[in-house]
């Protein structure tokens, strides 16, 4: 697993407050059964995960959150990784083709630790 470590190259990539959208775009929806307190996007080859898009905020179970890329960005593919409310995390290791899907639904089981990402 990547070391959940802050860094400033995903951080320069990725921005939800970035101005002007890029093709990666995507709405995060939580169906893990478990609160998230931190999300990240790191591309496969990168050392690290990068900064926490959640920033401030947590995500329900059951909500939805836009995450939205820098103009940029050119980097498709794309892995994601959380952080759980008791301080569990998961990641996803295969990576997502975020130029050609609008929806990621990420799902747990947290019992068999088995985890999808259902796409849209």
């Amino acid at each position: 697993m990547k070391t959940f470590v802050f860094a400033l190259t995903v951080a320069a990539l990725l921005s939800p407050f970035a101005a002007t959208a890029g093709d990666q775009d995507f709405t995060l929806v939580n169906k893990t059964g478990y609160q998230i307190d931190e999300v990240y996007v790191s591309t496969p080859n990168a050392k690290s995960w990068g900064k926490d898009i959640m920033g401030d905020g947590v995500l329900a179970n059951n909500a939805k959150k836009v995450v939205k890329f820098r103009s940029s960005t050119t980097a498709c593919k794309w892995q994601l990784a959380v952080k759980f409310e008791d301080g569990s995390d998961v990641e996803w290791e295969d990576p997502i083709d975020l130029c050609t899907v609008e929806k990621v639904t990420l799902k747990y089981n947290k019992g068999t630790g088995v985890t999808t990402a259902v796409t849209e």
